[in-house]
């Protein structure tokens, strides 16, 4: 057995209200379930982002259904990479720029792609990259 993909991935930061900010004005996802102080959950096509104040989740226990959720939290910076075209890198790097966010690094991977990273107002290091990047057509994820 193996699993068809990644559903969901989680990021730990440590303002809510400012990923808040930086995750719908310039990342343009979409909210889907918003409960602070603990937590944020957002759209990205067909993923899930989930972000956690990790003081919350290590200390709080939540129940869905009668079932306890067990308690989970990271500290320091995690990663996260959202797969874009090829041609949309160039208007990437200008809209990031344009919101005031530094690029830190841009890099055309041998098998073809380029990747721009980038930081989320937590210190997470966020990456923008084709799919090609890992040798995959350019359509996965998009």
């Amino acid at each position: 057995m193996r699993p068809r993909g990644i559903l969901e991935t989680a990021l730990y930061v440590d303002d809510l209200v400012a990923a808040r900010r930086f995750y719908l004005e310039v990342m343009g996802l979409e909210i889907i379930v918003d409960r602070p102080p603990r937590q944020i959950f957002f759209r990205s096509g067909n993923d899930v982002l989930l972000l956690f104040d990790p003081t919350s989740t290590e200390r709080d226990e939540t129940h869905v259904g009668g079932v306890a959720i067990p308690r989970h939290g990271a500290h320091g910076a995690g990663h996260l990479c959202f797969a874009i075209a090829d041609l949309e890198i160039d208007a990437w790097r200008a809209h990031l720029t344009a919101h005031g966010v530094p690029i830190e690094a841009e890099v055309a991977w041998p098998r073809g792609g380029r990747s721009l990273y980038f930081r989320d107002p937590a210190g997470n290091s966020l990456e923008l990259a084709s799919p090609r990047i890992w040798g995959l057509p350019e359509s996965v994820g998009l």
